[in-house]
């Protein structure tokens, strides 16, 4: 019995409500009880014997003035004792969340902290920009330049079909790229990693077609623009054809690895049609270069 409610058993409201119940309302709850739980009631249920005597027992405690007063205090206290556990489970929950908020404003990233990384990280940046803009500066002797004249310089802004010089960019540091369509295409993106390895890339843009893919690259400096006419090669798959947009009438040298030597025609044969079948040759020559290569390979 230890545990029992006794005033659940006879069907009563336990607690304080219980506590206030008279003498009289106890005793018309246990008759009607027993009516119900009379093992002559339930012949056919084998704990009706065992029920009716936990009724009775419950009963006579209630009715004792000195058993149920003891029984009242036994609940109070066990009241009173669940309170506490509740009350002091809600301080414990409070504290944790108060120690876990603290860790967490502890080890928070402070503002001006990630303020002084981020400007260390960009005058890090800034810096080595400068000494790389520096070097290629250095070693502007190096690179072979050639200049065209004023007067071709002329005549291509005359017969340009680029769109280029109507903008006042010197057009000595344009590039045009031309490849075939038959192997890796080349995005903006993979064509300005490519010639970056030359110089600063200011700007890259892409015209192409089904069958040929081409695009305009605009290098930082003039130097950096001849630099990579003459060691551009691209994908061994899909070689480009790199021309300066502003051509020099001289013969300039250019390929892949077997060296291969290009006669530029005259400067009025590169606008047009004449311009497009020089092109056309010189793809072929690189794609065949690019062949015998990879068998050697």
């Amino acid at each position: 019995m230890d545990g029992e409610d006794h005033y659940a058993v006879l069907g009563l409201p336990s607690g304080e409500e219980g506590a206030k119940l008279s003498e009289k309302e106890i005793t018309k709850a246990y008759r009607l009880k027993a009516l119900e739980l009379h093992p002559d009631k339930r012949p056919d249920d084998p704990n009706a014997h065992a029920n009716f005597q936990k009724l009775t027992t419950s009963y006579a405690i209630l009715k004792d003035e000195i058993a149920r007063k003891l029984f009242d205090d036994l609940l109070r206290v066990k009241r009173e004792k669940f309170q506490r556990q509740a009350q002091s489970d809600s301080k414990r929950r409070k504290m944790m969340s108060d120690l876990e908020e603290r860790e967490r404003h502890a080890f928070a990233p402070d503002p001006s902290s990630r303020a002084c990384e981020e400007e260390e990280r960009i005058a890090r940046k800034l810096k080595e920009e400068i000494a790389r803009i520096r070097e290629m500066h250095s070693n502007k002797g190096s690179a072979t330049t050639t200049h065209p004249s004023k007067k071709d310089t002329t005549a291509v802004e005359k017969n340009n079909t680029d769109g280029v010089g109507s903008s006042g960019l010197d057009k000595e540091k344009v590039l045009k790229v031309s490849w075939e369509k038959t192997g890796e295409d080349y995005t903006a993106q993979r064509l300005r990693e490519i010639f970056e390895e030359f110089g600063v890339v200011e700007d890259v843009v892409i015209k192409s077609s089904k069958k040929k893919g081409s695009a305009l690259v605009v290098m930082g400096f003039k130097d950096a623009a001849v630099a990579a006419i003459g060691n551009v090669l691209g994908d061994l798959s899909n070689p480009l054809l790199v021309l300066p947009l502003q051509p020099a009438s001289s013969p300039v040298r250019f390929g892949v690895e077997e060296n291969i030597e290009f006669d530029r025609p005259k400067l009025g044969n590169l606008v047009g049609s004449g311009y497009q079948a020089f092109e056309e040759s010189v793809l072929d020559k690189l794609k065949k270069a690019a062949k015998r290569q990879r068998d050697l390979l």
